[in-house]
Parts: structure tokens; sequence; C-alpha cells
């Protein structure tokens, strides 16, 4: 925040309290996608895209795609198109509150999120430069429902996702079975469970 940009994917990002700093375990998430469909003319979806960092950078890797990204934050939004607009990246951008927001008649090939995940009982074990800094928005979930914005775009999944079509998350690494549980109860297929690169959970997947 102090410099006012972020290194993402080989890219440089604007940055502000109003966004979280984008953290090297969403460049694995980003690199997944991307092995996974280099297929051209896929619809992707990014929901809480903060900064704008994954959409952008699939953006930049995949030109063929048609690039959305939801937020509820305005700042953000702000934030993200400026990044978009620095780096070239073709991106449409929109305010949406996902925990509000009805399916409407688009659908996607991809949709993923690194949604709030942190739940508010962590908050003990954080270091101060988070808790003062990052806004709490994109931080933090209630202990009571730590799975709460997972489960709303699942099952928005459910009709957005064109059959075949794929969910990414990055999650916490404390609720990675529960994560895949709850998939499999929406009734999606091929679930995994994947670690980051200090073998912690941090990836689950799955199909429509």
């Amino acid at each position: 925040y102090i410099r006012g940009t972020a290194d993402f994917y080989g890219m440089t990002f604007r940055v502000a309290p109003g966004v979280l700093i984008p953290r090297p375990e969403t460049e694995e998430l980003v690199e997944l996608i991307l092995k996974e469909n280099s297929r051209g003319g896929i619809r992707l979806l990014d929901i809480g895209t903060g900064s704008g960092c994954i959409a952008i950078a699939l953006a930049r890797k995949l030109p063929e795609a048609t690039v959305e990204a939801w937020d509820v934050s305005d700042a953000a939004l702000e934030m993200a198109q400026y990044n978009a607009d620095v780096l070239g990246a073709d991106v449409t951008f929109r305010h949406k509150d996902i925990l509000s927001v009805t399916p409407g008649s688009d659908k996607y090939h991809i949709i993923v999120s690194n949604p709030p995940y942190i739940a508010e009982h962590e908050k003990q074990v954080m270091d101060k430069n988070v808790l003062e800094w990052e806004p709490e928005m994109a931080l933090f979930v209630p202990d009571n429902d730590p799975l709460r914005f997972y489960r709303r775009i699942a099952r928005l999944g459910q009709e957005m996702l064109y059959i075949g079509g794929k969910l990414y998350f990055e999650i916490n690494q404390a609720y990675g079975q529960e994560t895949a549980n709850l998939l499999h109860t929406l009734g999606y297929n091929d679930i995994r469970l994947i670690n980051d690169l200090f073998e912690n959970n941090r990836i689950v997947t799955a199909i429509r």
C-alpha cells in the first residue's frame, strides 16, 4: 500500500486499502485455470474481483475468451478498471452483490472466485498489517457460516454454468474438505481438493 502497487503473475497492479493485495497462492489458481482451459471462445466470470488480478491475468492469457468480473465494492471496481486499462485487458466489470443477485440469462464455461473466507475467530492469529489495512469485507466471514460465499456461488453456478462448466475456488485451508463436501451435496462432479506450494488445501474445483 505504501508503494501503491503489487506484482501478480508477471504484471504490476495498482492497489490501495480498498482492495486486497494479490497473493502468490492466487497465482496458482490462475495457473491451474490456464493449464486446464486453453481452448478459445470460453466465457469466464470472476466473482469478487477486487484489484481485478484474476480476471485481468486470465483475459491477457486467453485473448479469445469473454471475461466478466463482479464486485460489490465501488472502490474495488474503480481500481480493477484502472488496472485493466493500464494492462490492456478486455474485461467487463459489473457492480453485483453476490449474496443478493439473481441469475440472468448469461451462461459461463468457468466461474472463478477468491471470496472472503477467513473466519472471525482467526483474527487473533493474523498479522497487524493485514488487520489494520486490508478491507474487512473482502477477508472475513461469520464463524457460524464460513462457507456462505461458496454455497451461494455454487448455487448460482447450477443455473449460470453450462453443463460441463467448471467452478474454481480459492479456499480457507481449514475448510477444504467441508467445501468439497458442500459441492458434492449440491450435485457437482469431479470435485478436486488441491494443495498450494506450502502443502495447504487452497483450491477446490468442480464440474456442473
